[in-house]
């Protein structure tokens, strides 16, 4: 399960050692992160993680064909999950140090930078080669965090970007060595902890307006 930590200024959050996928109980432990982090005074950002052969491999779909009746429940909090990511009042950075795929993707794409280990790993939205429809408030984060060209690729063809290619392709800020990802991802973080507060919140939330409404739309969150 996710658990945080703090360095200095810097609140490094592990989304734990499995594939990490959003299973209910993982979208509230995180939702406890971030709580804490809003709610501390002075200097701060944020670093997300995870420990093992995955950053985050995307929703529970095991939970949610055995809880069908929940599907609309569940998007719902998916969708808020990234919401809060985006427009956080800290400044929020993405170490993915394993395969970042689906949701796990769109999780990464709701910080402000990510930086991506460069020998092995992949960033991928799958979705066209599994047969799932992005929703109206995922396809809107992508298209809002990607240039359109990389966001159709991305989102058309299910490519799988190794680091490199995902640094080339604006997916992310830096592909570098394994064992510099984390420590990469803190030094970007603590440069920018002086941003914290509520005037950064506002900037996020007028910059993604049309998207965190949509993100933040109930009324039919399926399309």
């Amino acid at each position: 399960m996710p658990s945080i930590d703090r360095q200095d200024h810097v609140f490094v959050l592990d989304l734990g050692d499995g594939e990490n996928r959003f299973h209910p109980d993982w979208i509230t432990a995180v939702g406890a992160a971030l709580d804490e982090v809003e709610k501390s005074d002075g200097p701060r950002a944020l670093v997300t993680t995870a420990t093992g052969k995955f950053y985050s491999n995307g929703l529970d779909l095991d939970w949610l064909f055995a809880h069908a009746d929940q599907h609309r429940d569940y998007v719902v909090s998916v969708h808020e999950l990234f919401a809060r990511l985006l427009s956080l009042p800290v400044v929020t950075v993405a170490a993915l140090q394993g395969h970042t795929f689906a949701a796990g993707a769109m999780f990464s794409l709701a910080h402000d930078f990510r930086v991506m280990r460069a020998d092995r790993g992949y960033w991928c939205l799958p979705e066209a080669d599994i047969n799932i429809p992005f929703t109206p408030g995922m396809a809107a984060l992508i298209q809002s965090r990607l240039a359109p060209q990389t966001a159709h690729e991305a989102m058309v063809t299910a490519r799988r970007y190794g680091g490199t290619d995902a640094a080339a392709a604006g997916i992310v800020d830096r592909a570098t060595d394994a064992d510099a990802v984390r420590s990469t991802a803190i030094e970007i973080a603590q440069a920018q902890v002086n941003k914290a507060g509520d005037t950064l919140g506002t900037i996020k939330s007028r910059m993604y307006g049309p998207t965190l409404t949509t993100l933040r739309d109930t009324t039919d969150p399926l399309g």
